[in-house]
């Protein structure tokens, strides 16, 4: 049995990761968990309600930000991959808390990266970690392995330390560690306060009558987005392989804001330009208006390919999304009656 750890596993890719490396008969699968005062588990309940899987699955409670709990961790669990998904991922908000993203992106990517040299020592681990096209920034798209870096955020700032200490580790200590650039990726499971998911379930609210009126910030930045089951089958084929390498995850498609909403509308049978309003609070402060990213080396290498197309990624996010905005409507319904 092969034994994989990954941290952030409560989150959009970390649940898709969970599911595709337990999919797989020879894999048991650890997540790394923070402790607080709720619980945050709803995108993994299933997992435990599985019986097929359940016994191969466990949460461990660590933090990126404890680099004593992340190498006791690593010595109870002896992971053969290590995958990082754990972040502040939230762009926008890494301009309100930049300490606290950078401690957490960019310093947790250390402290683990550590306490997976030092039990390398003794049993070998391969090493993923995520990096993100936002360290591309303002630097002109098409973006490649050789496009030069141009961060535009904390966030950016910190993935981009946490990626150069990935190639440092490998460089320096012969560790099998792996840097996946993966482009914007989605699903239903991501984070409300995204903008495709904001998008998705405002317009199926909309449409509910639940809502009027859907409050944006830029329209016109483009993105690259895939759907996010896609790419942790990147991330499992990045760890595959003889010799560890470094790849760009993507589509090669780019797509603005605008565009998002006009499809998700469209879906619905809505004219966007009735329900959107605009208000600056939701711009960045330096923005980014272009990623595209070219995966050939993944494509050529990996033997990977998205399978999931733009237009089919917002048609599966409205419809969750559809389907939740009716259960608000009939539980709100049900309680008035």
């Amino acid at each position: 049995m092969k034994s994989a750890l990954i941290t952030g596993i409560t989150g959009q890719d970390g649940s898709y990761l969970a599911e595709y490396l337990l999919s797989k008969p020879d894999y048991v699968v650890h997540g790394l968990v923070r402790r607080s005062s709720s619980l945050n588990r709803q995108r993994i309940d299933h997992i435990f309600k599985d019986p097929n899987v359940r016994d191969r699955f466990h949460l461990h409670y660590a933090d990126l930000a404890d680099a004593s709990s992340l190498s006791s961790l690593m010595e109870v669990v002896r992971p053969d991959e290590v995958y990082n998904l754990g972040a502040q991922s939230h762009v926008r908000v890494s301009f309100d808390q930049p300490l606290y993203t950078a401690d957490v992106v960019g310093l947790g990517t250390l402290r683990l990266l550590e306490a997976v040299r030092h039990l390398h020592r003794t049993h070998p681990v391969k090493f993923y970690q995520a990096s993100s096209s936002e360290m591309y920034g303002s630097a002109a798209p098409p973006q490649t392995l050789e496009t030069p870096f141009h961060p535009r955020s904390p966030y950016a700032c910190a993935k981009l330390y946490g990626h150069w200490q990935t190639v440092n580790y490998r460089e320096a200590y012969d560790l099998f560690a792996c840097s996946g650039i993966l482009f914007n990726h989605e699903s239903p499971r991501r984070g409300e306060s995204f903008v495709t998911r904001k998008i998705t379930l405002g317009a199926t609210r909309i449409k509910e009558g639940l809502q009027k009126k859907l409050v944006m910030g830029n329209l016109e930045a483009k993105r690259d987005w895939g759907f996010a089951g896609d790419y942790v089958r990147a991330m499992w084929l990045m760890l595959q392989q003889e010799k560890p390498d470094d790849y760009v995850v993507a589509t090669g498609e780019t797509h603005s804001v605008r565009e998002f909403l006009e499809i998700t509308f469209s879906l619905l049978d809505l004219d966007y330009r009735d329900f959107v309003e605009f208000d600056p609070r939701f711009m960045r402060p330096s923005e980014v208006d272009v990623l595209l990213g070219d995966a050939s080396h993944a494509e050529k290498t990996l033997g990977w390919k998205p399978e999931v197309s733009f237009q089919g990624l917002v048609k599966m996010m409205v419809e969750h999304d559809l389907e939740l905005a009716r259960r608000e409507k009939f539980a709100a319904g049900y309680a008035t009656a």
